[in-house]
């Protein structure tokens, strides 16, 4: 957040957020799972706040994908998907190896319930407790972030294609789930 937004602007959202406690001691850099749910939501919503909802959307985006490609793409197999191999297989099977991949990370180094289902021209990613929405209630789906971590985890999978990703459930909005549709074709090809 603090590259994506710089450190005044964070500061400012973690003022709105009331998590002015974190200004001076970010969170440790480890795999602990010491940083509450909440708080995330809280930043979520402060963000939206901030920025209004196409800015706080926008920004959103921007920090998921920055989370992705400074911090996330190490873990495991992620790091596999650079070697000459990897590169070399057909884009169906990086796309279904990187949401593969992507649901393992969520599954086994947080707390975020994840699943994977193949729907045939597209996947959907299930997440039973997202952290962006955490205690929240919103009129439109709003894990913003999410949304952008998958597009970067699909960029860095299929060796820099887009893709469509969209939120088609949120439990923001009442559903059981936050249910992410991840388009199976690069944009523009197919």
């Amino acid at each position: 957040m603090r590259d994506v937004m710089g450190m005044n602007g964070l500061n400012a959202l973690l003022s709105l957020a009331t998590l002015e406690s974190y200004m001076e001691d970010f969170p440790q850099d480890d795999l602990a799972r010491q940083f509450d749910f909440a708080y995330i939501a809280a930043m979520s919503e402060a963000l939206e706040n901030m920025y209004g909802t196409r800015g706080g959307r926008g920004m959103a985006l921007r920090i998921g994908r920055a989370s992705f490609s400074q911090g996330m793409k190490a873990f495991g197999a992620f790091a596999g998907m650079t070697t000459p191999s990897f590169k070399a297989l057909p884009i169906d099977q990086q796309v279904q190896l990187g949401t593969q991949v992507l649901v393992n990370v969520f599954n086994n180094f947080s707390d975020q319930d994840t699943s994977l289902e193949d729907k045939g021209d597209f996947f959907t990613i299930e997440i039973a407790n997202s952290p962006f929405i955490w205690g929240r209630t919103t009129d439109r789906p709003a894990c913003h972030a999410l949304v952008g971590i998958i597009q970067e985890a699909m960029r860095w999978s299929s060796v820099g294609h887009e893709f469509h990703i969209q939120e088609i459930a949120c439990r923001a909005t009442g559903s059981e789930q936050c249910v992410f549709k991840v388009n199976k074709h690069p944009i523009g090809q197919g």
